[in-house]
């Protein structure tokens, strides 16, 4: 499905969507104390994760009420003894956009978020890096449409990053970026509430020293050990860049940085969360970078709620793609040869 950004109704519901997510996110970080929950898992959750799901599942339930919608959370836990208090501060805030909101309708428009993906459906990270969030740190809203198992439309909110390309500078939140791309289209960034759009472009840089590198904040999300190897053996001067959230992805579109590294935690299970890296992806490959996992295959939207087909996800400004997979096929012929040797 070919979309104009300009013209079709799912881009200008999109776009409704991130010009309200990044206010409320940013008010709430601002008028609360960022308090979490534990989910079962073990990872946060916030009001604002929760907020921020709620109005999506409204607003996608008004523009399209056939789409279905998978995302991050679930409302059980707010039904659980302990938790009114967390349940009144969200509909608190979503009062302001959606003067109709009850604690029984934000527990539905959540639970809206959790819905099985099928030929075509949105994906939703509310508040992608909720640790940077409490921390008071970068995070993200991410949504995307995907159909058939690829990414057709996407839109990154950035409340605390202004992304121009080449340019990146933290703002107060709520004061930050939207980037936006459809598939064929291109990728555009625009300030939280204005509508001039900037084209994005990647850098064009193919010398590997010199490349700025992006990873994951927390060690315990990647694999700290492939990254130092890789540092070592392409000669990266620079010391890599540790950012929370799909914010990394805004770094590659905008010409900021030039690789992106997302590998498998050591002795993890974990399987990426298909929300945690739709939006990204197309926005970089729209600004004519590219995307794959650690293998150079493309990323497979289509096996459920997780990127289960793919080793991990490589993003890049093109020109320096092929030398770090190269890279980092040379340092799992030297992992299997060593352990093959214990």
């Amino acid at each position: 499905m070919s979309i104009a950004w300009t013209s079709s109704p799912e881009a200008s519901f999109a776009l409704d969507f991130a010009m309200k997510a990044g206010p409320l996110a940013g008010r709430i970080e601002r008028e609360t104390k960022v308090d979490s929950l534990t989910k079962t898992d073990l990872s946060p959750v916030t009001v604002a994760d929760f907020a921020v799901q709620a109005l999506a599942g409204c607003l996608l339930r008004r523009a399209f009420p056939n789409d279905v919608l998978v995302g991050e959370e679930s409302a059980a836990m707010l039904a659980e003894a302990g938790n009114n208090h967390s349940l009144a501060e969200i509909t608190h805030f979503l009062t302001e956009l959606l003067p109709e909101a009850t604690p029984d309708l934000a527990c539905e428009w959540i639970n809206h978020g959790t819905a099985t993906p099928g030929d075509r459906f949105w994906t939703l990270d509310p508040i992608d890096g909720t640790k940077g969030f409490i921390r008071g740190h970068q995070y993200a809203t991410a949504l995307a449409l995907v159909e058939k198992g690829r990414v057709s439309l996407a839109i990154l909110t950035c409340p605390k990053l202004a992304v121009t390309p080449g340019n990146a500078v933290v703002v107060p939140s709520g004061e930050g970026s939207v980037l936006f791309a459809v598939r064929g289209g291109g990728a555009w960034t625009m300030r939280i509430g204005s509508r001039e759009m900037i084209r994005l472009q990647v850098s064009s840089s193919a010398n590997p020293e010199q490349a700025v590198l992006v990873r994951s904040y927390e060690d315990s999300h990647t694999d700290t050990e492939q990254i130092r190897s890789l540092v070592e053996i392409l000669g990266i001067v620079a010391k890599p860049v540790r950012m929370d959230s799909q914010t990394k992805y805004a770094l590659i579109a905008g010409g900021i940085a030039d690789v992106l590294l997302r590998g498998q935690p050591p002795r993890s299970r974990y399987a990426p969360k298909i929300w945690d890296h739709a939006a990204g992806t197309l926005i970089v490959e729209e600004a004519r970078g590219t995307v794959s996992d650690l293998q150079g295959r493309d990323l497979d939207f289509s096996a459920g709620r997780t990127l289960a087909r793919n080793d991990g996800v490589l993003a890049t400004n093109r020109e320096l793609h092929a030398p770090v997979l190269d890279a980092l096929r040379r340092i799992t012929e030297t992992t299997e040869t060593t352990d093959k040797s214990r």
